[in-house]
């Protein structure tokens, strides 16, 4: 009964199991016990290094989970990350004491280094927290950062890193495919799974930033800016975070309140799928990774990449959010357009992904699920007007008229015919349906087509 119930703010529909975090530690944990076991037949490096990282990330593990089942205060987890992070410093001797030679600053003291490697450290947990809404984002994101920190742990040589950070992305593989691809055993990663991810992104940023920057420009023979590279690598969540904290700040809300203002959030009003939405975000970052290579490539200076990098992320980060917002406050016909795209990449019912659904959700027993008792959760918006949860299921009119608010509710605008496809509605009620909507002001008219009837609808705003 550990789940998260789907509410005004949520994208799913039913109640989803939120243990994901945790199957991801013991795979985790199993991969490091293999490569220490290993390691005296492989003549490599020790792994006991890595032993302040683990109590640490069981540590975040263990605040994750609670917060996912009793609920943790903002306060609280900002206090013990912080004095995590201060631990896995003071233990490893780790810490972001350099600027590598940027505006000509080099080592500075750690009474400098580590108030800011505290506060970086909290902002990627809680980036990388803030930005789990979509199937796949945050686990997509996390492997591909694991990867990416692997193959730059290799150019240093160090090994117990690399093996670490291949070991997370591996462990998040089988997490991500119930994620997307699953329907009874589709799970999320929680907040234990993205405190631990943020714990781990963090110990990878303090060892890449701290490396020998002699060994990087040795083997690609150009200046490397270090702080750079760890911030083109994890480009999305921080400046997406940073938005929409500083929009929350603008308009004197806490920036600890959630609302649904990320990048991922604009995409799905939009009608663009969650696999499309995931791979969209997941190509963004890299291309701002591909760009800081061609500026080393380029023999950009060290401030120049810093430069560089930041007018890409904001460009690319800020500038989509915004331009696809102003389009969708607006209703332009690019938002038409956009809207007609989104619904072309919805490709959860074809042949291939059904099979693989079937797949993975074939060890969950059919009984055993029907046998479940789930919380009825508490739902608002359109659903404050119809209680679905009272009324009489063999209505099929009022089991339509959900259908139909379901696939309406967290899109922007929706064509009339894309819910006769899509919603799983009966075609021949679904006019009807939109007609008493309009009357009744839940729903809105965008555009009329032809003849004047409702060619694009919209949930009328509370």
């Amino acid at each position: 009964m550990i789940v998260d119930a789907p509410d005004s703010r949520k994208l799913q529909r039913v109640p989803v199991p939120i243990l994901g975090g945790i199957a991801v530690f013991f795979g985790l944990v199993a991969s490091i016990l293999v490569a220490s076991v290993l390691q005296p037949w492989l003549h490599t490096t020790s792994m006991n290094g890595l032993m302040p990282v683990l109590c640490a990330s069981i540590l975040m593990l263990y605040i994750g989970a609670m917060d996912d089942m009793i609920g943790i205060s903002a306060l609280s987890r900002f206090i013990i990350e912080m004095l995590t992070i201060l631990g896995v410093v003071f233990s490893t001797g780790y810490c972001v004491d350099t600027f590598n030679g940027m505006w000509g600053v080099g080592q500075f003291s750690w009474w400098i280094a580590v108030p800011i490697t505290a506060v970086g450290g909290v902002g990627i947990i809680n980036a990388i927290n803030m930005i789990d809404g979509v199937n796949g984002l945050s686990s997509g994101l996390c492997i591909t950062y694991c990867i990416l920190f692997g193959l730059s742990f290799v150019v240093i040589g160090d090994l117990p890193d690399t093996v670490l950070a291949f070991a997370v992305s591996a462990a998040l593989v089988p997490f991500f495919f119930h994620n997307v691809f699953g329907n009874r055993s589709r799970m999320f990663i929680g907040d234990a799974g993205t405190m631990l991810m943020g714990l781990i992104l963090t110990w990878f940023v303090l060892v890449l930033v701290g490396s020998d920057v002699t060994a990087w420009e040795k083997t690609l023979g150009h200046e490397v800016n270090l702080i750079v590279l760890a911030v083109a690598i994890l480009s999305v969540p921080i400046f997406d975070t940073l938005r929409v904290m500083i929009l929350r700040i603008v308009h004197g809300v806490s920036p600890f309140k959630p609302d649904k203002t990320h990048l991922h959030h604009i995409f799905v009003s939009m009608g663009i799928s969650h696999p499309i939405t995931t791979a969209v975000e997941i190509l963004l970052n890299l291309l701002i990774v591909g760009i800081w290579a061609l500026l080393v490539h380029w023999d950009v200076s060290v401030n120049g990449q810093f430069y560089w990098i930041m007018a890409a992320s904001l460009l690319l980060v800020w500038g989509m959010y915004f331009w696809l917002h102003w389009h969708e406050k607006h209703h332009t016909e690019r938002m038409h357009r956009l809207a007609r795209l989104g619904t072309m990449t919805h490709i959860s019912d074809t042949r291939w992904w059904k099979r693989l659904e079937r797949w993975l959700d074939s060890p969950v027993a059919k009984s055993e699920m029907e046998s479940e008792v789930m919380p009825k959760p508490v739902r608002r918006g359109v659903e404050l007007f119809y209680h679905f949860d009272s009324m009489d299921h063999n209505d099929l009119k009022e089991q339509d008229r959900k259908r139909v608010y379901d696939y309406m509710r967290g899109k922007s605008e929706v064509y009339i015919d894309d819910i006769k496809k899509r919603s799983g509605a009966n075609i021949l009620r679904v006019d009807a349906i939109i007609t008493e909507g309009i009357i009744d002001g839940f729903i809105t008219i965008v555009k009329e087509g032809v003849w004047g009837a409702p060619m694009i609808v919209t949930l009328t705003e509370e």
